[in-house]
């Protein structure tokens, strides 16, 4: 399935590491869920994945058919229902994503702030910029260098 770049993005970050056996299980309810997935009656042409064990990326191509405010909020609902089955937080924005080596890390604002403070997390540490709405941005602008992102802006102070 090709998706054009303006495809509509939404990523959910966890604020913990889901294991395999979670990744499998997501994905194949992700699966299910994209397959069926309507807008006023037309099928969307849509993915959800599980990307580096923590975030829940769903893309629409809204050249067939644009997601509506009903197919939004049956996504909230799904990834809701991940948060209850899986006792994970998939809203809170302050939780922050950043990576050592190949391994992504999560932490909250507080230790976020403290790691930059202490210089683990430098100008050129990767970030996760899950504030990206298309997927040309996704493919760009989702994994950067702190220096290239906003947390550059948000968090100046403590470099």
């Amino acid at each position: 399935m090709s998706f054009s770049p303006q495809s509509k993005v939404w990523i959910y970050q966890s604020d913990r590491e889901f294991s395999n056996e979670e990744v499998s299980a997501i994905q194949q309810q992700l699966n299910h869920f994209t397959s069926e997935w309507k807008a006023h009656g037309h099928q969307l042409q849509a993915r959800a994945e599980v990307l580096y064990h923590y975030f829940i990326v769903f893309i629409v191509d809204e050249s067939a058919a644009g997601a509506s405010g009903c197919s939004i909020d049956a996504s909230v609902r799904i990834i809701k229902g991940l948060e209850i089955e899986y006792s994970v937080d998939l809203f809170n924005r302050f939780n922050m994503a950043y990576k050592v080596g190949d391994k992504v890390v999560s932490v909250n604002k507080e230790d976020f702030e403290t790691l930059i403070s202490i210089k683990k997390i430098t100008p050129d540490s990767i970030v996760f910029n899950n504030l990206v709405q298309t997927l040309a941005e996704f493919e760009t602008k989702w994994e950067v260098p702190f220096k290239d992102s906003w947390h550059q802006k948000v968090f100046a102070d403590l470099l």
